[in-house]
C-alpha cells in the first residue's frame, strides 16, 4: 500500500491548506521547543480508493511533532494529518501500515503515535446522522468506533483517544462567490450585526508584533471568562513571527484588531495556507458588546481572504450541534450565523507502540493529570 517512505527536510513539506501540516507550523513548534519530523511516502490510487483500477501513483507527506513526556519517553503527535484520506474501508489498513513504517523514524522510547485526524467522521456521512432540529447524532460508543476503525487491520491496535486536542468540528465557508452572495447566505441577524457594526463606527485594522499586548489583554480576558487554557504571550509572538518563506508550505499570518474610537474590542489571528484562510485564534472584550466588533472582525477577515485568492474559510472549532450544554455552544451560535457547512472529523486516534506505558499515559489523561500535547 505504501512505498518509498523516508524523512525529508521540513521545508520540503508540500503545499497544503491544513495549517498544522505545513512547514510554517513546524517552525512554530520548533521555536516552542518541540522536535518535528517530515515524512514523505508514496502510494497507488488502486490501493487507497474503492473502484479505482489504474495504478497511478500518489505522493504525500505528513508532519510529526515529538513531545517529551518525561526524561526518557515521548509521544509522536500528528496534528490534522495525514492529509491523504483513503476510502473508508481502507483507512484503518492504510494508517496501520503508515504507523508501522514510522517506528523506525521515531525515538526508541516513543510510546504511541496520536493522529488528530481531519478525515470526515464515518457517522457524519450516514443517512440519519442529523435529526430534524439539525442536531448531529454523534458517534456511537468507543468500542463500536474502535471495531469499525480496526476492520481490515492486522493488529487491531487503534484506540480512540480519551480526548481530542484540536477541534473535531468546524464550519467551512465557500468563498468562491461574490461578497453579496456570501452576505445573502448568512443568517439575517448576522448580516444585520455586520451592518450595525459599520454604522456604529467600528474599525478593523491589521497590526504587527508591537500590538501583541493589545491582543493578549483581550485574549486573557476571553480565556478567564470562558474557562479555557491560557497560553502565555510567547506562544502568540512565535505564531506571529514564525516564517517559512523558503519552504513549499509557508503561511501568511495576520493579526486583526477591531474597536471603537481608541478602544480595542476584539482581535483574531487569520492564517492563510494554500487556498484556505483559517480563523485560528480569537478574543473579545466583555465591554461594549453592543458595537458588534466580533462581526466586523469576521467580515473583514473574509474579505481579506477573498482578496488573497482563498476559496474557503475555516471557522475552526464549534460545538457539533445546537446543544446548549456544550462548552462551544456559544461559538456554534456565532459561527453558524455566517453560513457555510458544518464538518465533523474523526478526532484523535492512538496507535500504541509500548502497550504498558500507553495505558499509564491514557490513565493519567483521564485523571486530568496527564501531559498537554497541544
Amino acid at each position: 500500500m505504501l512505498t518509498d517512505i523516508h524523512c525529508k527536510e521540513v521545508e520540503e513539506l508540500y503545499s497544503t491548506p491544513i495549517v498544522q501540516q505545513t512547514a510554517f507550523w513546524s517552525v512554530v513548534k520548533q521555536k516552542l521547543g518541540d522536535v518535528t519530523l517530515a515524512i514523505d511516502y508514496k502510494s497507488k490510487k488502486s490501493s487507497l480508493y474503492q473502484g479505482t483500477q489504474h495504478d497511478a501513483g500518489i505522493l504525500s507527506d505528513l508532519l510529526v511533532i515529538l513531545k517529551r513526556i518525561d526524561h526518557r519517553h515521548s509521544i509522536a503527535y500528528v496534528p490534522y494529518g495525514p492529509e491523504l484520506e483513503p476510502s473508508e474501508e481502507y483507512q484503518g489498513q492504510f494508517l496501520e501500515e503508515l504507523s508501522e513504517s514510522l517506528r523506525s523514524f521515531l525515538p526508541r522510547h516513543c510510546i504511541m503515535i496520536r493522529y488528530d485526524l481531519c478525515w470526515e467522521s464515518y457517522w457524519a456521512k450516514e443517512k440519519d446522522a442529523v435529526s430534524e432540529d439539525e442536531t448531529w447524532q454523534g458517534e456511537p460508543s468507543v468500542s463500536t468506533q474502535e471495531l469499525r476503525f480496526n476492520i481490515n487491520t492486522v493488529n487491531w491496535n487503534f484506540r480512540k483517544a480519551p480526548t481530542n486536542i484540536l477541534p473535531a468540528d468546524t464550519i467551512y465557508l465557500n468563498l468562491c462567490r461574490d461578497t453579496n452572495d456570501i452576505l445573502r447566505s448568512m443568517k439575517p441577524k448576522t448580516r444585520y450585526n455586520i451592518g450595525l457594526s459599520r454604522r456604529k463606527g467600528v474599525w478593523v485594522k491589521q497590526v504587527g508584533p508591537d500590538s501583541l499586548d493589545v491582543w493578549y489583554q483581550l485574549y486573557r480576558e476571553t480565556a478567564l471568562r470562558n474557562h479555557i487554557y491560557l497560553h502565555d504571550i510567547r506562544y502568540f509572538k512565535t505564531v506571529l513571527s514564525a516564517r517559512a518563506e523558503n519552504s513549499l508550505s509557508p503561511a501568511d499570518v495576520c493579526l486583526l484588531v477591531a474597536g471603537i474610537d481608541n478602544t480595542p474590542l476584539a482581535a483574531m489571528f487569520l492564517v492563510i495556507t494554500a487556498h484556505r484562510a483559517s480563523y485560528l485564534y480569537g478574543a473579545s472584550s466583555s465591554r461594549q458588546r453592543n458595537f458588534m466588533a466580533t462581526y466586523a472582525l469576521q467580515w473583514e477577515a473574509i474579505n481579506i481572504a477573498k482578496t488573497k485568492g482563498c476559496t474557503e474559510y475555516d471557522m475552526f472549532g464549534v460545538a457539533p450541534g445546537p446543544v446548549a450544554s456544550h462548552p462551544l455552544f456559544g461559538l456554534y451560535k456565532f459561527k453558524t450565523g455566517f453560513g457555510g457547512h458544518l464538518y465533523h472529523s474523526m478526532g484523535c486516534w492512538d496507535y500504541p507502540l509500548i502497550g504498558e506505558k500507553y495505558q499509564l499515559f491514557t490513565t493519567s489523561e483521564l485523571n486530568s493529570q496527564g501531559y498537554h500535547t497541544n
